[in-house]
């Protein structure tokens, strides 16, 4: 999918504590040049048993019209627009990512859990990030360091647009690119290949200062431990099998380990990849 120059960032506020998730997709909304979308789900059935329907429709509109504040504190030209869909978070959300340039979800705590403990596989932010129709922002619960942009590259046309993301990303940040190539075992030629595919992707963007490193290991396990000292990560989904409702290892294990907020880079066009 192509997003259309209007084509907004979506942020899902489901309470107060949302609100530094709608802080970090305003700064990618105004970085990127696109408008910004805050939803909030409302259930009717929950409502229906509340003291008063009106006042929990009213909670959620305050809710929003805070997170348009927060927002607008980042950029005050920011175009911010308010939903209040009826339904699940995670449905609405991936109904309306065929449309989005971007969304931002928050990561239910995952990044607190201990390397090699799992997720269940409904957790919002899974779901959300393995059948969204466009790149998925998941923020954490900590303010990562002022490092570089990373991203993970293996050769494949899924890493070659998460390339192309971070080179973005990088621009907009006036930040420089760390790319890593992880490979199993020694392989002399690794270097130079990823060298080549970097200066191919980002040969239209000179001014980015670009760091290339070539790791033994296992995929997921070093870029988490190479995105401790990022500001943000950027993965393919699933890099040789972009399919809905499936990410690869190295995406799921970042996902649900890394301490640094990370941009899941799917649903992009075949056309748009270098």
């Amino acid at each position: 999918m192509a997003a259309a120059s209007d084509a907004p960032v979506l942020a899902a506020v489901g309470s107060e504590h949302d609100l530094p998730l709608v802080e970090l997709a305003a700064r990618e909304a105004a970085a990127f040049g696109h408008p910004l979308r805050l939803i909030h789900t409302f259930d009717w059935g929950a409502a229906f048993k509340a003291p008063s329907v009106a006042g929990t429709h009213d909670a959620a509109a305050e809710l929003l019209d805070r997170a348009t504040k927060v927002a607008q504190e980042v950029d005050e030209t920011l175009s911010v627009r308010e939903d209040i869909a009826e339904g699940s978070t995670v449905e609405t959300l991936i109904r309306m990512s065929e449309t989005a340039f971007l969304i931002a979800v928050g990561d239910s705590g995952m990044s607190t859990r201990e390397l090699g403990c799992s997720m269940p596989a409904d957790t919002p932010a899974v779901q959300v990030v393995a059948r969204a129709g466009c790149p998925v922002l998941v923020t954490r619960q900590d303010t990562p360091p002022q490092g570089p942009v990373l991203v993970g590259v293996d050769g494949s046309v899924g890493s070659r647009q998460a390339l192309k993301w971070a080179f973005d990303c990088a621009v907009r940040r006036a930040g420089r690119l760390v790319a890593v190539r992880v490979v199993e075992r020694g392989q002399d030629d690794a270097p130079a290949i990823l060298a080549e595919i970097v200066a191919a992707v980002g040969g239209r963007e000179p001014a980015v200062p670009v760091e290339c490193h070539t790791i033994r290991g296992a995929p997921g396990g070093v870029l988490v431990e190479q995105s401790r000292s990022a500001q943000l990560v950027v993965v393919a989904a699933r890099g040789h099998q972009p399919g809905r409702g499936m990410i690869g290892s190295a995406c799921q294990t970042v996902l649900y380990h890394s301490p640094t907020p990370m941009v899941v880079v799917r649903g992009l066009a075949p056309a748009e990849s270098p």
